[in-house]
């Protein structure tokens, strides 16, 4: 696993494959390694970069200082994206889907195209008086602050496993899963940061990469909601439905997710051909 350090900050990815680069960004409690069967398929044809996010693998953790925000996620994989010196594919998952978007923000010249799996721009709902779907987001955090500031995850686990997964989801978990899972929710604590975010739908609908968005039609409110605020707002992006997928998708159902991915990035850098 490569490492780069900058400033004292480590960060932590998967590498394999030449040609253009394409950066898997992954989801809260995963880490890079959700990304497993998809990089085995995409590095035959493609230079794969998979970072850990702050306080993932062997990425250091966020300081607590001030809130995390999404510039600084996205300061951390600049490197990656950097690393490159032709344009570069950014492929994101809830949380990574905000970073992803966002590093397409600050680096449009660098990014020739983006998709993005159920990403989770709260903020955009706050912004856009989308206020049921923001509760739901505001609960979360509450949640996870509440227990995760005295060390207590479990019931932080199982509320944001019941929200993403359903009910049951944490207690249905054999012992080894439910460990990992727990682990994995800890940098959490800080990606909250997300909700004070300025970029706009404006500042989003300026994006000039083509962009892929793919939900499931039954997926939870906050995001069906940003999913409805993107579509009104973004009428040139390709919106693409997985009835049945859930929004953890890309890891339980990759293949059913993987050859969309493999599709979009084989359309796109062909030219559209």
């Amino acid at each position: 696993m490569p490492i780069l350090e900058k400033d004292d900050v480590v960060l932590d990815y998967l590498e394999t494959g030449q040609g253009t680069t394409v950066i898997l960004i992954h989801s809260t409690v995963s880490g890079n390694r959700q990304w497993k069967t998809l990089m085995e398929d995409l590095g035959r044809d493609f230079r794969v970069l998979a970072p850990n996010l702050r306080g993932y693998g062997k990425t250091s953790s966020w300081p607590g200082e001030r809130t995390l925000n999404l510039s600084d996620q996205v300061q951390l994989i600049e490197p990656l994206i950097e690393s490159s010196d032709q344009k570069v594919y950014l492929v994101g998952h809830s949380y990574g889907g905000s970073v992803a978007m966002k590093a397409a923000m600050c680096f449009p010249e660098k990014t020739e195209g983006l998709l993005l799996l159920e990403p989770n721009p709260f903020y955009l709902l706050r912004q856009n008086h989308r206020m049921e779907g923001y509760r739901e987001a505001l609960e979360l955090r509450d949640q996870i602050r509440k227990h995760g500031s005295k060390n207590n995850w479990t019931p932080a686990a199982d509320y944001f496993a019941n929200y993403w997964i359903g009910p049951g989801a944490l207690e249905n978990m054999s012992e080894k899963r439910k460990h990992i899972f727990i682990e994995g929710l800890k940098p959490n604590l800080y990606e909250w940061g997300m909700l004070e975010e300025q970029s706009t739908l404006e500042d989003i609908r300026n994006l000039r990469q083509r962009t892929m968005l793919i939900y499931d039609p039954k997926t939870v409110r906050s995001i069906l909601e940003i999913t409805e605020l993107l579509k009104d707002a973004c009428p040139d992006w390709d919106f693409e439905k997985v009835p049945g997928a859930g929004h953890n998708a890309p890891l339980t159902h990759p293949e059913w997710i993987n050859p969309k991915i493999r599709n979009f990035l084989n359309h796109s850098s062909n030219g559209g051909e």
